[in-house]
């Protein structure tokens, strides 16, 4: 996986400086596609869940427009080109405490309520994203909660 990463780096300006204090990219992308994912799921990419995850970008990765649009260029490239969703869900296990892991849930949330209908494709995938991201029992349900204001 890092390997693949490295090669979609290569071809879009390179990885970040180890001495550099901005975020990880690998983590942002691995993120981002997840997201992607998520709206993807009931295989209609609507407007409204693309301007989501672009504000979602901005906000938790401190990034401008047109670096949250190159980020999710870049996070589409990786998650098309994705055999699974375990090389995405096992880094962000790995670099995300549990608090990060329960706000990425409640984001995935929002991108399935983005378009006001929640398709069994989207709802099977959040399950199966909560469990590979070793979410504790009833807290995708908390996460679930929490995006719906409920």
């Amino acid at each position: 996986m890092f390997d693949a990463l490295k090669a979609i780096f290569a071809r879009t300006g390179g990885a970040p400086d180890p001495g550099d204090p901005a975020p990880d990219r690998s983590l942002q992308i691995a993120a981002c596609a997840l997201l992607l994912e998520m709206a993807h799921a009931d295989r209609d990419f609507s407007e409204i869940e693309r301007r989501h995850i672009e504000e979602i970008a901005m906000r938790q990765f401190e990034l401008d427009a047109d670096e949250a649009r190159a980020l999710m260029a870049v996070a589409e490239q990786a998650r098309s080109r994705a055999i699974d969703l375990h090389q995405f869900t096992s880094l962000v296990s790995q670099h995300y405490d549990e608090g990060q892991r329960m706000v990425l849930a409640e984001l995935l949330w929002r991108i399935v309520y983005a378009d006001g209908t929640l398709a069994d494709a989207e709802a099977q995938l959040a399950r199966k994203i909560g469990m590979l991201l070793d979410l504790r029992p009833g807290y995708l349900s908390e996460a679930r909660r929490r995006a719906t204001g409920g």
